[in-house]
């Protein structure tokens, strides 16, 4: 018998208190569809996960049965190397792509630091001037 997870409203959306992320998951897929099948309906993804495309497969199989994607609240983020605004909607359009979805119900800043496209995944940007904004201090 699969309980009801508790929710809070946010804006017009219930949000499962509860959720299952699947950072440093073995086998993304299968872990996907027990956790659905367990009754879990929150999930947290991130593109530096590197395993979007393969819980992607079991959303597809999974929302064309029994279970609707409306009933799911998923979660992605946006990578530190893809801050940079003419970035972020490629970034998004990739994980949605990867996770074989039209819509993500949350997606965040990874990290609250950019880091330098093209040079690893922990390379800091030094800047002394944001192009793109400038904090009132």
């Amino acid at each position: 018998m699969i309980m009801s997870t508790p929710t809070i409203t946010c804006g017009v959306s219930q949000v499962p208190v509860v959720g299952f992320g699947t950072s440093k998951t073995e086998d993304p897929a299968a872990a996907v569809e027990l956790a659905l099948q367990a009754g879990y309906r929150h999930f947290d993804c991130a593109h530096v996960y590197r395993n979007e495309a393969e819980i992607g497969r079991t959303f597809a199989k999974v929302f064309s049965g029994e279970i609707k994607r409306e009933e799911v609240f998923i979660t992605s983020k946006l990578w530190s190397t893809f801050h940079r605004p003419n970035d972020v909607e490629a970034a998004c359009d990739k994980t949605l792509s990867d996770l074989q979805l039209d819509y993500l119900d949350l997606y965040l800043i990874h990290w609250p630091m950019a880091l330098e496209p093209g040079k690893g995944t922990l390379n800091p940007v030094m800047i002394t001037k944001c192009p793109y904004w400038t904090p009132n201090l």
